[in-house]
């Protein structure tokens, strides 16, 4: 049942499928929340390398209020993971079955917010702008930190120079031409291959998707995305109480 599918992809019990399919879903999200994002507000919000170097350069420039601004962003970005951290430990400790719903609950909220706001701004409104930028880097860094948490570290979903380095470095491994027994042997591990192609694809469709929807419709783009988060939470809470019916 498609229920039992998505509540599995939440689940406290983990598969390597389930750990895939889920990193490709958000990975979607978060390639449409950056790529869209930008059109919205002019700065990509999970690139959390490029605002800590753009605000050296700001500082080096003499421009620091550019530099305080980008490094409120980066602090945005450390509390959405925080903000996982307590939660998901919270619920693992007293609500074990829903273990990740709160995070994934809050995020589709914040998503439906953004849009809200989004769409009720104004060109000229700056303080919009400030707190769009703010919102998206904590979702961001609320979502990073999700996956991270629900795969044990071996998945992230916003962080794709680090997903192009490991695809490169198992490339290199595939490519590699061994040329004799007594040497030790150079394999690629096919899954983790597997695994950084689809979240670096899946990230690209969801840009590819993100960047359309808010140049054809705005910040209403993000509705579909919150809705795709909150049915996701609610299969989780349905296995749930289906799962404390039986037991009862």
């Amino acid at each position: 049942m498609p229920v039992n599918y998505l509540a599995e992809l939440t689940a406290p019990v983990r598969s390597p499928r389930a750990n895939l399919h889920l990193g490709a879903g958000l990975a979607f999200v978060a390639g449409a929340l950056n790529a869209g994002g930008f059109l919205a507000v002019g700065q990509y919000t999970s690139h959390m390398t490029g605002l800590v170097s753009g605000a050296a350069d700001e500082i080096a420039l003499g421009h620091i209020g550019l530099a305080i601004s980008a490094l409120v962003a980066v602090a945005a970005f450390v509390m959405g993971a925080v903000s996982t951290a307590v939660m998901v430990n919270f619920s693992r400790r007293n609500f074990p079955a829903w273990t990740y719903v709160p995070t994934l609950l809050l995020e589709a909220a914040l998503l439906l917010a953004f849009g809200l706001i989004g769409s009720a701004m104004l060109p000229q409104q700056i303080e919009r702008v400030s707190l769009t930028t703010l919102l998206l880097c904590f979702v961001m860094g609320l979502q990073n930190a999700l996956i991270t948490k629900i795969s044990k570290a071996e998945i992230r979903t916003t962080h794709v120079t680090g997903l192009l380095t490991d695809l490169g470095l198992e490339l290199g491994r595939l490519l590699y031409w061994n040329l004799g027994p007594q040497l030790e042997q150079v394999r690629a591990d096919r899954r983790r291959l597997r695994i950084h192609a689809t979240l670096v694809l899946a990230f690209f469709v969801g840009g590819l998707s993100g960047a359309l929807g808010f140049k054809h419709a705005g910040f209403i783009a993000t509705l579909p995305l919150a809705a795709a988060l909150l049915v996701l939470a609610l299969a989780s809470l349905l296995r749930g109480w289906q799962s404390d019916g039986a037991d009862s």
